[in-house]
């Protein structure tokens, strides 16, 4: 069920799906951060920390929101950020309209406060709201290890890529 992409093994990807049947765990946010959601302003930030935390993503600021912005599943209102206490824009989670998780992304600084956890329950609980009845992302095998731990300790399970 893995897709490998261009380039070596450590490129295979898989694809996760989380059913949002039934109940679902409530976020628990660390002292000192706020998620909320994201705003036009926020997107140079947005970009600094995917290109500083993702090894592939788009380094022209320019380029990356034009692509982001115009793209037909996007919408502002699903895309949730999360600030410390100084107000640094330090995790991220966007999501597509068509029931997708795109990004998440904590910067190292952050981590280990349980905010990657907390955006993921937070996106399982918009899209129950929303009407949807999972939720897909895709992510690398080799370089996120950890993330899938937290992905399947959330119930997301491996799919087929067609289904």
């Amino acid at each position: 069920m893995t897709q490998p992409e261009a380039g070596t093994a450590d490129d295979i990807s898989i694809r996760l799906r989380r059913s949002l049947a039934g109940d679902l765990p409530a976020p628990v946010w660390a002292d000192g951060f706020t998620m909320r959601t994201f705003q036009p302003a926020d997107a140079r930030a947005v970009h600094k920390l995917l290109t500083e935390t993702l090894q592939k993503e788009e380094k022209n600021f320019d380029l990356w929101w034009a692509q982001h912005s115009s793209d037909a599943e996007y919408d502002p209102a699903l895309w949730f950020v999360v600030d410390d206490a100084e107000g640094r824009l330090v995790a991220v989670a966007l999501c597509w309209t068509g029931d997708y998780l795109k990004y998440l992304a904590v910067h190292p600084s952050a981590r280990r406060n349980g905010l990657a956890e907390a955006l993921l329950l937070h996106v399982f609980a918009v899209f129950k709201a929303r009407g949807a009845s999972r939720l897909d992302l895709k992510t690398k095998v080799v370089e996120n290890a950890n993330a899938i731990r937290l992905y399947r300790r959330h119930g997301m399970v491996e799919v087929d890529w067609n289904g």
